[in-house]
């Protein structure tokens, strides 16, 4: 299957609708019954602003997290559409990829 992946990149203290916004797009995601995204925080990085952003051990607040997913040309539309309708400022990579699934799901 064609499609693109989309990563998101925010971090732990940016949030909306009360919820941080790496954990809300996950939730977005299984609403729009997408087939899956993955939350990864990270340890440290850096956006826009040169301004250095890491995970310390008192404070998570402003650690590094990306959302991952992949989908097909069609819910690539609909996902930007409800970003766009929410007014979500996020920064991504949205890249085409070929995607699909191998062997017996043992679950």
């Amino acid at each position: 299957m064609n499609g693109y992946q989309i990563t998101f990149f925010t971090r732990q203290d940016k949030r909306h609708q009360g919820k941080p916004v790496g954990d809300w797009l996950v939730h977005l995601a299984r609403e729009l019954g997408l087939r899956g995204a993955t939350l990864i925080a990270a340890g440290e990085g850096f956006g826009h602003g040169r301004r250095l952003h890491s995970a310390h051990f008192f404070e998570l607040a402003d650690q590094p997290v990306e959302v991952t997913l992949a989908v097909t040309e069609e819910e690539s539309g609909r996902l930007f559409d409800r970003l766009r309708t929410e007014g979500v400022h996020l920064f991504y990579v949205r890249t085409p990829i070929e995607f699909g699934t191998l062997g017996e799901d043992a679950g």
